[in-house]
């Protein structure tokens, strides 16, 4: 006992004379917005070169499709805000559910579109098409967005990885979903919709199983 007692007593007095000064993280919210802007940013530079926008704005006067806009972006904001939150260890699990109403809203409106579309083309509603380019640009998209919100949250040292690495997979797919919009000439269908949520789950996966290697591989 007394040997355990003296080797930890040696630890922290290693740790407070080798130890040095920790900079103190900025607020979560703050980090995520400054990662949102740079997005943004990026995002609108890539509309306004590639992106028909006049074709854009004349399919955004649909008030349906306005909606399923607004849950979009609105479920990537809020949830790689929470995954910010949730990096942090006193930070309680609700922060999880934040991007649900968006995401509900997104489900709910997505459904609508495709429904309408249904009854207006039947079975070529439920035809591939372009929705395999869909599923492409969401992963590659959320590939490079993926890797640059990991390394942010990383710097918090998050006591469960795994959850923050969902939550912003999460976020990222959505927002790469919702850029999408502005290189989709044509309303969602049930098979675009099903396309896109399995992009969402493979990006929130993927960005789990990453974390979890890394943390093999790091020891953290």
């Amino acid at each position: 006992m007394s040997g355990s007692r003296d080797s930890m007593d040696g630890l922290i007095a290693r740790l407070a004379t080798d130890a040095g000064p920790v900079r103190r993280l900025r607020p979560p919210v703050t980090r995520a917005l400054q990662w949102l802007l740079a997005v943004g940013a990026l995002a609108t530079f890539a509309v306004a070169v590639f992106a028909n926008v006049d074709l854009f704005m004349e399919r955004a006067r649909d008030p349906k499709l306005a909606l399923e806009l607004i849950g979009t972006v609105l479920t990537g904001i809020l949830a790689v805000i929470a995954a910010f939150q949730l990096s942090l260890p006193d930070r309680s699990p609700a922060w999880a559910l934040l991007p649900l109403p968006p995401f509900v809203l997104w489900l709910a409106s997505s459904g609508y579109n495709c429904y309408r579309h249904w009854i207006v083309y039947g079975p070529d509603g439920w035809e591939l098409g372009d929705s395999a380019n869909c599923f492409r640009f969401i992963l590659l998209t959320s590939i490079p967005l993926g890797a640059s919100l990991i390394f942010l949250l990383r710097k918090a040292c998050p006591l469960t990885p795994i959850r923050v690495a969902v939550m912003g997979g999460l976020g990222v797919a959505a927002l790469s979903a919702f850029v999408l919009q502005f290189f989709h000439p044509f309303d969602v269908t049930f098979m675009d919709l099903g396309v896109h949520l399995g992009a969402l789950a493979m990006v929130a996966a993927a960005a789990a199983v990453v974390e979890k290697l890394t943390q093999r591989t790091t020891g953290i």
